[in-house]
């Protein structure tokens, strides 16, 4: 016995449901972007993993050779590249990525 309820969490959404579109043919669009969309963060996530283990390296040559695991002022200029390319939000994500790449010595 099903309800209605259970019906609806059952039943398939259609590609505008599933893409808050009004048209088939907006739904299409939006779905063709999303799979853009996807595909780039893929790219940009194995960029991220590339660069993580690029400042590992850094890291680890700068600890042997008895220096600090972080260079504050390349961390600032850093910081400085992505706010003028992105704004605001481009030093929160800068932020963020310095963040992973640090301590993995």
């Amino acid at each position: 016995m099903t309800t209605a309820s259970t019906e609806q969490i059952l039943t398939p959404k259609t590609l505008a449901e599933q893409t808050g579109a009004r048209t088939d043919e907006a739904a299409a669009l939006i779905g063709d972007a999303r799979e853009r969309i996807d595909a780039l963060d893929d790219r940009i996530i194995g960029l991220i993993q590339e660069r993580m283990a690029v400042s590992a390296v850094i890291q680890e040559a700068r600890i042997s050779s008895g220096g600090r695991r972080v260079n504050l002022a390349r961390e600032m200029e850093v910081l400085g590249h992505y706010r003028a390319a992105l704004g605001k939000p481009g030093t929160a994500l800068a932020m963020t990525m310095l963040e992973l790449c640090r301590g993995r010595v």
